[in-house]
């Protein structure tokens, strides 16, 4: 698909799924606006998008923060005067369990992970409704299908992200402007950066960021509410929604033995 003329707006660009994300759209000759808390980084993706020969627009921006995510849309609007597609990708956890995790902890991950997406499409979404035309593509995770022990606050964040994207999406229905969430399993990133994720067990399935980044633009025109990657895995979600009395102790399960070892 050529994306010339397009402006996408990426949250959480500076690295991993955004930044693959950037990558992909600016292949497609799509005009890329880069939101991210840090500046410096921004800056060298948006160097490595120059090659491309698109436009490229740097907001340093703190999506947690309503005032600042209304400073970015001036900013967007002011340079493009529309936004054709919205990745709401900006996100982080904190791992460890909840008696142990701080209420500003808790509450920080809400505000970027969940908050962050309602305020950036609260503030996008008029333009597309006016335009009759856009897309919001809101980047999960199978966590929100999951309650993993040691994420309760990722998982929470997740869950009403999924939740607020399937409401919208009937809202949506007719307007010309289409949500898709795109819920990959565990993903080769610096998430994992955080000092919590020592003590968390590893598993051996992986995605490279470019794999859902190459999803998220599939999502940017698809009419699905959610693509799972890989897509095999949503057998198991299916399993655990048509029958939540077997598979959740299963689950439980294999996350407590992983975890048998670990110290908090």
């Amino acid at each position: 698909m050529d994306y010339s003329g397009k402006v996408v707006v990426i949250t959480g660009a500076s690295s991993g799924i955004g930044k693959e994300s950037a990558l992909e759209f600016a292949k497609l000759h799509a005009s890329v606006v880069l939101v991210s808390r840090d500046m410096n980084k921004l800056e060298e993706v948006a160097k490595e998008l120059s090659k491309y020969q698109t436009q490229i627009l740097v907001c340093m921006c703190d999506v947690s923060q309503k005032d600042q995510v209304n400073q970015m849309n001036k900013k967007v609007l002011e340079k493009f005067g529309t936004i054709d597609v919205l990745v709401n990708n900006a996100g982080f956890g904190i791992y460890g369990n909840f008696n142990d995790l701080k209420v500003e902890e808790i509450e920080s991950q809400m505000g970027t992970n969940y908050l962050g997406m309602v305020y950036c499409t609260k503030i996008f979404l008029p333009k597309m409704l006016e335009q009759k035309s856009g897309h919001i593509v809101n980047v999960a995770s199978v966590a929100a299908s999951f309650g993993i022990p040691g994420m309760v606050s990722y998982c929470a964040s997740k869950f009403a992200m999924l939740g607020f994207s399937e409401s919208l999406y009937h809202e949506l229905k007719g307007s010309g402007v289409g949500i898709t969430v795109v819920s990959p399993i565990m993903v080769r990133t610096n998430f994992f950066n955080h000092n919590s994720f020592n003590k968390m067990p590893r598993y051996t399935t992986a995605l490279s960021a470019n794999t859902v980044a190459k999803a998220v633009v599939r999502a940017a025109s698809s009419p699905r509410l959610e693509i799972v990657v890989p897509q095999f895995v949503r057998i198991a979600i299916w399993f655990k929604q048509t029958f939540p009395y077997l598979i959740n102790p299963i689950v439980g399960g294999i996350f407590r033995r992983s975890r048998a070892n670990q110290k908090f």
